[in-house]
């Protein structure tokens, strides 16, 4: 858990309302290029786009960054039914681990 006053938070929820972009896009490419049912495409897709708001929006909030965690998870199990989202989802997960490190080597710096 990063603290509440950790710069990388805001570049971490950014993020996060970037993938709901993107995981709503994703219907799109379920429905067109997998041919995956338009109800399942836009449940997955639906469910992991509330999610990474869910997330972003309470990210300051003690249950906020696990919830951000479980947006990675979910954008990359979206994989399971597209496989291109494998590829998307790891580069959101990639953006969001790199975050967190960098704010987790912030943090000793700015108590010092």
């Amino acid at each position: 858990m990063l603290s509440n006053d950790n710069p990388m938070l805001r570049v971490l929820m950014t993020t996060l309302f970037f993938e709901v972009v993107v995981f709503g896009l994703s219907v799109a490419v379920m429905v067109m290029l997998d041919g995956t049912r338009p109800a399942i495409a836009g449940t997955l897709a639906g469910g992991a786009a509330l999610l990474a708001l869910v997330a972003g929006a309470t990210f300051k909030r003690p249950f906020g960054q696990p919830l951000g965690w479980a947006a990675q998870v979910a954008g990359l199990a979206l994989g399971i039914v597209t496989p291109i989202m494998f590829v998307v989802g790891g580069v959101f997960a990639g953006l969001y681990v790199a975050g967190f490190v960098l704010g987790r080597r912030l943090e000793p710096a700015r108590t010092a």
